[in-house]
């Protein structure tokens, strides 16, 4: 019943300004931690040591591209990250994008991983939507 109710609650929540306000890593391979506090969409996390915003570090997934949340699927990938992630314990280490910075549109790039496994991986074994930007 829970699990149901957070899966809906993913699904349904209107899209908003993210929470996330921490300090962001700018240097590639500079690694971080925290647990899954907040998905804002199928390939964007927040991660934090504690339950304050403000430590709160947004990641955009290096290593997969979610459909943007009002394309079809978006939902789907939203809800399937939040399966994957929200609540758990997440190592990440800051990449660099395709542009060749750290920090692209107040995200940093990186790959996160839940129980050793990359977010990426556990996404495809899930059969989550790629194709986004």
């Amino acid at each position: 019943m829970a699990f149901g109710a957070l899966i809906l609650s993913l699904t349904t929540t209107p899209a908003r300004a993210d929470p996330c306000e921490g300090r962001l890593p700018s240097r590639a391979a500079e690694q971080f931690s925290g647990t899954a506090r907040y998905v804002g969409d199928g390939d964007g996390l927040c991660v934090g040591r504690s339950g304050g915003p403000d430590t709160w570090i947004e990641v955009r997934l290096a290593d997969f591209d979610a459909p943007e949340l009002n394309a079809p699927d978006g939902r789907r990938s939203k809800a399937l990250l939040g399966q994957v992630a929200m609540g758990q314990p997440v190592t990440c280490e800051a990449r660099r994008g395709r542009s060749g910075r750290v920090v692209v549109y107040d995200r940093v790039i990186a790959v996160c991983r839940v129980r050793g496994r990359p977010i990426g991986d556990l996404l495809r074994a899930l059969h989550a939507p790629e194709g986004g930007n």
